[in-house]
């Protein structure tokens, strides 16, 4: 049996790996990527303390978490295609510029 902590120390590297791309990068959809690595950095978590706790209160939690990112990344690449045929870049730069 694997112990929690390679779980834990799994999910900080996953969520570390997000958060870097989250803030380093500039292409949108790259950016969009990164959410989704921290998201699933969460739902190893909660899988993880599931298990440790024998409750599965943590993996329904998971599941809504992957209903929430699936709906989420939809609508993020709705938004990133439609500025794309406005702007034909996915730049996060060009994006402040569509304020009004």
């Amino acid at each position: 049996m694997v112990p929690l902590s390679w779980y834990m120390a799994l999910s900080i590297v996953v969520f570390s790996i997000g958060v870097f791309g989250f803030l380093s990068r500039r292409n949108i959809i790259i950016v969009l990527m990164s959410i989704e690595l921290m998201l699933n950095a969460v739902n190893i978590n909660l899988i993880a303390m599931s298990h440790y706790l024998q409750d599965l209160r943590g993996q329904i939690l998971a599941f809504f978490v992957i209903a929430v990112a699936a709906a989420e990344a939809a609508i993020g690449l709705a938004i990133i295609i439609a500025f794309f045929r406005n702007k034909a870049t996915a730049h996060v730069d060009d994006v402040k510029e569509m304020r009004g």
